[in-house]
């Protein structure tokens, strides 16, 4: 388990000593972990991928069955647990005509 503050930190995720997140991003036992064991950095990259998948799948956030796909890709983005991080196709990225 991570030290809050202490040069003794470690990110799981990158290996990077830095500072942990330092609270828990969403109220549940993995956010509570991820606040933990993750860097600001690490945290920052799966805002930015959360939003994509926010974004490409359409998902309505106040639904709970999106809530589990979002949880399903953090343990698989921060732990590499599960079977594959949901895949954005970018092939056709800039040529969507509204």
């Amino acid at each position: 388990m991570a030290i809050f503050g202490s040069d003794k930190f470690k990110c799981v995720r990158c290996g990077q000593k830095g500072e942990p997140i330092g609270f828990t991003p969403v109220p549940t036992e993995l956010g509570q972990k991820i606040g933990e064991e993750m860097c600001k950095g690490c945290w920052a990259e799966w805002q930015k991928k959360q939003m994509q998948l926010i974004n490409h799948f359409g998902l309505d956030v106040s639904n709970p069955d999106s809530h589990q796909f979002l949880f399903d890709n953090m343990k698989i983005f921060f732990y590499n647990e599960g079977v594959d991080l949901a895949q954005i196709d970018t092939s056709k990225e800039g040529t969507v005509n509204w």
